[in-house]
C-alpha cells in the first residue's frame, strides 16, 4: 500500500489507477470479503461473504489485491487486524457521505467481530478472487464465494464451475452455535453444555442451509433445513414444508415447490413442483446433463421426470418418467423419454388400461400459479 494519506475521492481514485496499472493486473470476475471459521485441527468448516461482487466495485477488490498481493487469477487471501485497518484507511473518503457502500460496511463489520472469539475455532478475515466464472475452485472459502454467487443470484445455475467441490469441503457438525469440526465434537459438546450452552445439531454435512448464510428477497421457504446454500431462488418462489432445493440449482422465475429440486435442475417461471415429485439431478442418476423444467410446467404430486420438460406441460401425478422409459407418442410411435427432452406443450401420462406412458398434446389448461399465494 502506498505511504501517500488518501483524503478525497480523487486520491482514491488515482490509488486504484496506480493498483490496475501494475504488470499483469487483471479484473477478477468476482470477489468478495469475508470471514472463516477454522478449526483447531487448521480446517476450514466454513466462509461467511456478506457481499458478494460479480463484475462490479472494482475499486474495491483493488484496494484488497493491494493488501494482499492479488495480481490475476484464483485465489484466497487471509487479512490480519492491521491490513484491515489499512482498508478502512483507504477509504476514508466515503465516509458518512450518504451513500450505499456495502463493501465498505462488510469490511466495518468483519473488522468488529474479530474481536469476539469463538468456541468452534479461529475467526479470520478472508478476501476471495476468481478470475474467471470457469475456473474451477481452489479451495474451501473459494467454493464458499460461488455458492454465496449463487444464492444472492449473481449468477444462475451452471453459472460458475463447481467441479469437484465434494473433494474440497470438509464434513461440519452445523449447530446452533455455529459450525464445528465433528473430530472431538462430543467432548467439546459437553464442555459447552458445561458453560450452559444448549448445543442443538442441525446436520453433519458438508453444506449447510442456505438461511444461515443468505435470506434473499422476495422468497418463501417454510422449512429452511431443506434448501442447500448455492441453491438460486427467484423472487416470487415459495418452498413449502416437504420441498427441497439443492446447490446449483433453483428456480428462475416464481414458482411453486413442492417436491425435489436435485442439485443442477433449473425450473422455469410458473411452474409448480407438486408435492413428492422428483427432479433427477447431476448427482442423483442425472450424471452430467442438465435436467431443466420449462415454463408453466407441472409435475403431479409424486410424479417425477429424468428428462428436460419444455414450456406448458404437465405430468400426471403418480407418473414417474425416467430418461429411459419407453413412450407412446400421438401417431403411435414408441421413443424412449430422453429423446423427447426439451418439447414442450405435452400431458405425460400413464394408461389406466393399458399401463404404457404416453405423451399427448396438452390441450388442459392446468391453471397455473395463484398470484395470491405467490405474493412474497
Amino acid at each position: 500500500m502506498d505511504d501517500v494519506p488518501i483524503v478525497t475521492t480523487e486520491d482514491f481514485s488515482a490509488h486504484v489507477a496506480s493498483i490496475e496499472s501494475r504488470p499483469g493486473y487483471v479484473r477478477p470476475a468476482a470477489f468478495a470479503l469475508g470471514v472463516a471459521t477454522i478449526a483447531p485441527s487448521a480446517k476450514v468448516l466454513d466462509t461467511a461473504y456478506p457481499v458478494v461482487n460479480l463484475a462490479e466495485n472494482f475499486g474495491s477488490a483493488a484496494v484488497f489485491a493491494d493488501l494482499v498481493g492479488y495480481v490475476a487469477g484464483t485465489s484466497t487471501h487471509s487479512l490480519s487486524v492491521e491490513q484491515l485497518d489499512q482498508a478502512i484507511a483507504t477509504f476514508v473518503p466515503f465516509q458518512d457521505d450518504g451513500n450505499a457502500h456495502p463493501n465498505i460496511d462488510a469490511l466495518r463489520s468483519i473488522r468488529g467481530l474479530l474481536y469476539h472469539p469463538y468456541v468452534g475455532g479461529d475467526r479470520v478475515a478472508t478476501v476471495s478472487f476468481i478470475g474467471a466464472l470457469t475456473d474451477d475452485p481452489i479451495d474451501a472459502s473459494d467454493v464458499y464465494l460461488r455458492l454465496h454467487l449463487l444464492s444472492h443470484r449473481k449468477v444462475k445455475p451452471h453459472g460458475v464451475s463447481l467441479n469437484g467441490i465434494f473433494g474440497i469441503l470438509n464434513n461440519v457438525v452445523w449447530t446452533n452455535l455455529g459450525p464445528f469440526d465433528p473430530d472431538g465434537f462430543d467432548l467439546k459438546r459437553l464442555e459447552l453444555r458445561a458453560l450452559g450452552h444448549e448445543v442443538r445439531v442441525h446436520s453433519v454435512d458438508k453444506l449447510p442451509r442456505m438461511t444461515d448464510y443468505v435470506v434473499p428477497s422476495g422468497v418463501r421457504i417454510a422449512d429452511a433445513d431443506r434448501v442447500r446454500l448455492g441453491a438460486h431462488l427467484s423472487e416470487g418462489t415459495t418452498v413449502m414444508h416437504e420441498g427441497f432445493c439443492n446447490f446449483n440449482a433453483g428456480t428462475l422465475g416464481a414458482s411453486m415447490v413442492e417436491g425435489r429440486i436435485s442439485a443442477g435442475v433449473v425450473v422455469g417461471d410458473g411452474s409448480d413442483i407438486g408435492g413428492g415429485a422428483s427432479i433427477q439431478g447431476t448427482l442423483s442418476g442425472g450424471g452430467k446433463e442438465v435436467i431443466s423444467i420449462g415454463e408453466r410446467c407441472l409435475l403431479g404430486a409424486n410424479s417425477g421426470i429424468g428428462f428436460s420438460l419444455g414450456n406448458d406441460s404437465i405430468v400426471e401425478a403418480g407418473c414417474y418418467i425416467t430418461g429411459g422409459t419407453l413412450v407412446k407418442l400421438p401417431d403411435g410411435d414408441i421413443v424412449k423419454a430422453r429423446h423427447m427432452s426439451g418439447a414442450s406443450n405435452l400431458l405425460f401420462r400413464r394408461n389406466s388400461q393399458s399401463g404404457a406412458v404416453e405423451a399427448i398434446a396438452n390441450k388442459a389448461e392446468w391453471g397455473g400459479l395463484s398470484s395470491v399465494l405467490h405474493k412474497n
